[in-house]
């Protein structure tokens, strides 16, 4: 599995836009038809079910005391510590909103706080979120699940790590992006080495079970040498997974990214030398190359859950819990219930209006048809395991696959004779040329973007 080869040409022949596939359908798709009460009545659903998923429970913490010129997440930009704290009542409000739809047995075996900058919020304040999350939800007591938090090297106090383990986090993924200080100074994130040891440090010493880091290829003023050099420090910090994502340009959409000079923007041809520079490095580092931007050590769960097929994918990425119905809450947070996804409301406004009158706060949502289903699981399966066995298609889901996919293997053909798969009457083979083009080859089997019901605006694959 941890083959790769970089074909610049093969690469280049196949550049377009397309979904990341931490949803199928994507969230372009989720329309206003779907609402509160079809996401209410999906949740009390699954409590019905013979044996009901465990939990995951994502919290959306929009606060930035500063903004990163190139993010394009939903935040708030304040160094006033006081929104955090009219924010996170209404938040308590919607966990226990939440908690009423989910039988108390059904245990949280993944949880995560994401941003913005989870850590812009106090210890007091940590703990109450995960005192009043306790209160509603039955959270693991024996650290073996899946706790995790996203951490800001420059939002953190001497004892805020040991603050974050003693309330129940036992992973965590470390933003740095890049540590040139030109290309830090280009973005607007300034940030030292010593910064980010410091926490990766304190993590380890405080018994944190995985360290992520999360890079960013294609920022201004990088180049192959500089972002070798980032790498190298990065490999001293000795992280458990690396994250290397794809900047995406996109100032249209994303109003912070009109700062950023465009003329110091690496081109084409410089970012795939940094990403080939990149993935090469990495593996001779001994990382595992798991698929999209993700790396981990052999030793990692991720790499363990690729090789006996159990990878999943969800809106944090890569994970190794596939039976999780996942609640998100927070301004703009997406859950996955049974066979829906909803989306809750985007402004604070609304999100107040609506918790306060006793609502859950969904703006948007879609629910599954069989269809959506079996691609979903069609998609899944590549994009995490490289490999697709028809028969595990077919048992599950009543179908011939060579027959229900007959359109998307004639386009699989040429994929083929690229050198991006192998195809046979029993499998679909992902090589090792394809699995940076793995977007590529699953969005042949999106039915949305072939019936141009696509409407949003996607990243370039590489």
């Amino acid at each position: 599995m941890n083959s790769v080869l970089f074909d610049k040409d093969l690469i280049a022949r196949y550049e377009q836009s397309g979904p990341r596939y931490t949803s199928y359908p994507t969230a372009v798709h989720f329309h206003d038809g779907f609402n509160a009460d079809h996401y209410v009545n999906m949740a009390r659903r699954t409590n019905e079910d013979l044996i009901p998923s465990s939990l995951s429970l994502y919290f959306h913490l929009p606060f930035c005391s500063q903004v990163c010129f190139y993010c394009a997440c939903n935040k708030i930009i304040t160094r006033n510590r006081l929104h955090a704290a009219t924010y996170l009542a209404i938040l308590h409000r919607e966990i226990a909103l939440q908690g009423r739809l989910f039988d108390r047995d059904r245990v949280v075996d993944q949880l995560h706080w994401g941003g913005g900058t989870p850590t812009f919020i106090n210890h007091s304040q940590m703990r109450e979120l995960m005192a009043v999350t306790r209160d509603n939800f039955t959270l693991r007591k024996d650290d073996h699940g899946d706790y995790s938090i996203e951490i800001d090297p420059r939002e953190v106090e001497e004892d805020t790590i040991a603050v974050l383990r003693e309330i129940g986090f036992n992973r965590m993924s470390v933003g740095v992006q890049d540590f040139n200080p030109d290309v830090q100074k280009a973005v607007n994130r300034i940030q030292t080495m010593n910064q980010t040891s410091k926490v990766i440090h304190a993590a380890r010493r405080e018994g944190f079970h995985s360290i992520n880091v999360d890079l960013i290829y294609g920022l201004p003023k990088q180049t192959v040498e500089s972002f070798h050099d980032t790498l190298n420090l990065i490999i001293e910090l000795n992280p458990d997974r690396i994250a290397v994502y794809n900047y995406a340009h996109l100032p249209q959409l994303f109003k912070t990214q009109r700062q950023i000079n465009e003329k110091d923007l690496p081109d084409a041809d410089e970012r795939l030398d940094i990403l080939q520079h990149a993935v090469d490095y990495l593996i001779q580092q001994g990382y595992v190359y798991i698929g999209m931007d993700h790396f981990a050590k052999p030793d990692d769960e991720l790499s363990a859950a690729q090789q006996n097929g159990s990878l999943h994918r969800n809106f944090q990425g890569y994970s190794t819990h596939a039976d999780c119905d996942i609640v998100g809450m927070g301004i703009t947070a997406i859950s996955r219930i049974g066979q829906c996804y909803a989306q809750n409301v985007r402004s604070l406004d609304e999100y107040e209006d609506n918790v306060n009158h006793g609502r859950i706060p969904i703006l948007r949502g879609i629910k599954l048809d069989d269809d959506d289903r079996l691609r979903r699981e069609v998609i899944i399966r590549l994009i995490c395991n490289f490999h697709i066995e028809y028969s595990d298609i077919e048992e599950t889901y009543g179908i011939d696959f060579e027959d229900y996919f007959y359109d998307e293997l004639i386009l699989l053909n040429k994929m083929e004779k690229d050198g991006l798969l192998s195809l046979n009457t029993e499998s679909i083979t992902v090589s090792p040329k394809g699995r940076l083009l793995i977007r590529n080859i699953c969005m042949v089997f999106d039915k949305y973007l072939h019936s141009n019901q696509s409407s949003g605006t996607f990243s370039k694959v590489i």
